[in-house]
């Protein structure tokens, strides 16, 4: 399995993706946003905006080559002189409060001294928790790594509960789902095939797993207050990517192109200064959800 077949196929995932959202949300289409890095490689943005469903999200594809910078191997602790990475990252912002945010990445790295892994995951970022539902999300990711590998969930659920963690507000970004990174023949009972064949797994059932979740929530009533929480919990969402997040140092760090590093941002988001969620209220069982870690299984 080469680095240009690995690429090829994440980008027809890419595709495919975003037509069957586009059929979710039943209104907006994805723009197309070709792009290329001076340094070597490129990629496709695809964003869609103000549909049914979707205020904004973007699914992007790159697959970039080059140097290993000084900044690279003194931030990201890289040993080699060349590297090449190719992968999908995706990030859903409903219009409804009822509706969650949902990420999800794929990606393949290989250094030039013969080192690759593959990482990714996928998390959910409800505004309202609602216990059955999250339970759901965490069923079907179960179902994907059982079938791969019976200790993957075991493993990839605690990570991502501790990666998608803010700890400047001890709290959890969302309900969590699976993380992994590094994953390779070295330290994994899978081929490289397999480990590929895991993650595309992963990566073919997203639109199916966030539709479960969008058909319970989308024709729910919205009120102002619902709107005014969801804002909050996107600001939320800000800290953690901007502050904490892996995926968008490395991206930064590497010369990586800001518009698409960025898509992952909401339209709209706000922060309140010292906000009191009312006790008793839907906010603020919310809030103290994301205060715990939950075994679902």
């Amino acid at each position: 399995m080469t680095e240009e077949s690995i690429a090829s196929a994440f980008k027809a995932l890419q595709a495919s993706i975003c037509s069957d959202l586009e059929k979710l949300d039943g209104k907006s289409l994805f723009s197309f946003d070709h792009w290329e890095r001076a340094e070597g490689g490129g990629g496709l943005t695809r964003v869609i905006k103000d549909g049914n469903l979707l205020e904004k999200g973007g699914v992007a594809f790159s697959a970039v080559h080059g140097e290993v910078s000084p900044t690279m191997k003194s931030q990201l602790h890289l040993e080699g002189e060349s590297f090449f990475a190719t992968g999908i990252s995706i990030v859903l912002h409903p219009h409804s409060p009822h509706v969650p945010i949902i990420h999800m990445n794929v990606r393949y790295f290989e250094l030039d001294n013969g080192t690759y892994w593959f990482g990714g995951g996928i998390d959910l970022t409800p505004h309202y928790v609602i216990p059955e539902q999250a339970q759901l999300f965490h069923q079907r990711l179960k179902t994907i790594c059982d079938k791969h590998d019976e200790s993957f969930y075991g493993k990839h659920k605690p990570w991502a509960d501790t990666y998608f963690h803010i700890p400047h507000r001890n709290e959890s970004r969302g309900i969590g789902g699976i993380f992994f990174d590094h994953l390779s023949e070295k330290n994994s009972t899978l081929t490289k095939e397999g480990l590929f064949a895991y993650c595309s797994e992963l990566a073919s059932s997203f639109v199916s797993i966030y539709s479960e979740q969008a058909i319970l929530g989308r024709d729910k009533t919205i009120e102002p207050q619902h709107i005014a929480w969801r804002n909050l919990r996107r600001g939320r969402y800000v800290e953690f990517n901007l502050v904490h997040d892996r995926g968008t140092k490395f991206g930064l760090f590497s010369g990586g192109r800001t518009e698409s590093i960025l898509m992952s941002l909401p339209p709209i988001a706000n922060w309140e200064y010292q906000y009191e969620a009312e006790i008793g209220s839907n906010e603020a069982e919310t809030q103290e959800f994301l205060k715990k870690v939950i075994n679902y299984f």
